[in-house]
């Protein structure tokens, strides 16, 4: 039967070894490649030195007419003569495939009903190492990798208590991806905890193809054109140990090598490592320049643009900012197409081989110098802006965030081009809206402390105190 449902003849890599065991049939099933071949080695030998007395009572009393024979259950073969760390019985058929294809060896007995489950599993990965996005100057140098047993290992590190907990989930029809909730059972807020959970075991997919974006957009489906992110991503273990600590809810997904932090407010997401690793005056600064860089970033080519368009409301000592270059291109498409160019440089660098990516900087150098400058197609002050506006989308960690800090800042030059003035207050009102109805995954405001207001919650925000 398990042959068939595992379609072992047409799999190459379904292992299947048959053996004799205190004189049983024995059959064991695993994935070549997801098991340690040394540690069933091991196991197999302990297997051959075992007597059928020992274990099979029942083989050596046929013929005796006593009642008191115990039969073998799978249980007791599993106590008796399975000398493995992580071992269980499985009667369950379409879960006892699950964890075969999950990795898990399976033991079938002849005259045994149930399978014996040995958990010998030893998952490809890299070596962890400090992840590319959240490179801290100091602190712990490790990361998250694509197995979720060793970023739970990770985190458990950092949180020796007992009220450290990790709940495990398969997820998807097909793929049946491993999902673990991880939180604080002292700390955490029981009712997200509980929806978060209910939400999980109700997906219904046939696949996590894109692993932790699969399973936030099947766990909440509604609200996603307010580009403000609600979720953070974090690839180190440090960072998502002290979200626990708090009471955030971690989620990770196999294969994925970072985590998901819930629930996320604006100011939770412009934090990162380093503000913790330097001393509270350092840290503070580093906290406040990151967010005023931020809010600069979204806001210096629409005033530039909007000091075009009314150069007579242009105080004095800010006159220098109007630019008297001829330009044959609109300001706006100037920097629309500066805007685009800008990713499509970014993507570029992603599909570049390392060999030639030198190569990829000088001619990007070149394209965006001023030789376009010289030919006409942009002013020196929209290379410059955009300059800075591309350097600050760096200064923090999240990708999303400054993707949409990107939006809304396309979205003020257009209307502060087409509207002038009002269309730039418009585009301010626009933001606060999206700000102020935006949500986090617990319900709760995404501006808080602000709205509503905590004084002493805002300080910790704002500032790195002890």
């Amino acid at each position: 039967m398990l042959d068939k449902i595992l379609r072992a003849d047409e799999n190459f890599d379904i292992l299947r070894r048959d053996m004799i065991i205190a004189g049983r049939k024995t059959r064991i099933y695993s994935i070549d490649g997801l098991v340690k071949d040394s540690v069933v080695s091991k196991i197999m030998t302990f297997f051959y030195s075992l007597k059928s007395e020992d274990i099979f009572p029942e083989d050596s009393n046929k013929n005796s007419s006593s009642d008191n024979i115990h039969e073998t259950t799978a249980e007791d073969f599993a106590a008796k003569c399975v000398p493995c760390i992580e071992v269980n019985v499985e009667y369950d058929v379409d879960t006892l495939i699950q964890n075969i294809l999950s990795g898990i060896a399976a033991i079938i007995v002849d005259g045994i009903d149930g399978a014996v489950m040995m958990d010998t599993r030893s998952y490809p990965q890299r070596e962890t190492s400090e992840p590319d996005d959240d490179k801290v100057l100091r602190g712990s140098k490790d990361g998250f990798v694509e197995t979720i047993v060793s970023n739970i290992a990770l985190i458990r590190r950092r949180i020796r208590d007992v009220n450290f907990t990790t709940k495990a989930f398969f997820v998807s029809n097909k793929s049946k991806s491993d999902v673990v909730v991880c939180y604080m059972e002292d700390k955490v807020d029981k009712k997200l905890l509980n929806s978060i959970i209910e939400k999980i075991k109700g997906i219904k997919v046939d696949s996590l193809a894109m692993n932790q974006q699969s399973l936030i957009e099947a766990i909440y489906p509604k609200k996603w054109w307010n580009p403000f992110p609600k979720i953070k991503y974090t690839e180190r273990p440090d960072s998502a140990a002290a979200n626990c600590i708090k009471g955030n809810i971690i989620i990770l997904v196999d294969n994925s090598p970072s985590a998901l932090v819930l629930p996320t407010s604006i100011f939770d997401i412009t934090e990162e490592a380093d503000d913790y690793y330097f001393p509270p005056i350092t840290g503070s600064y580093l906290r406040i320049a990151r967010i005023f860089i931020v809010i600069l970033s979204l806001f210096i080519t629409p005033l530039w643009l909007l000091a075009q368009q009314n150069p007579a409301l242009v105080p004095e000592a800010l006159k220098f900012v109007v630019t008297t270059e001829n330009y044959n291109i609109p300001i706006l498409a100037q920097l629309i197409i500066l805007e685009i160019a800008i990713d499509g440089l970014r993507l570029a660098a992603l599909n570049t081989p390392q060999s030639l990516s030198g190569t990829l900087g000088i001619i990007g150098a070149i394209a965006l110098s001023e030789f376009t400058i010289d030919v006409g197609w942009f002013s020196t002050e929209a290379i410059l802006y955009m300059a800075f506006v591309t350097l600050a989308s760096f200064s923090q960690p999240s990708y999303e965030l400054g993707y949409c800090i990107k939006f809304m800042r396309i979205m003020l030059l257009v209307l502060t081009a087409v509207f002038n003035i009002l269309g730039f207050i418009a585009g301010l009102v626009i933001i606060v809206i999206l700000l102020l109805t935006n949500r986090t995954i617990s319900g709760k405001s995404y501006l808080y402390p602000i709205i509503p207001f905590n004084g002493k919650a805002f300080l910790n925000k704002v500032l790195r105190v002890r």
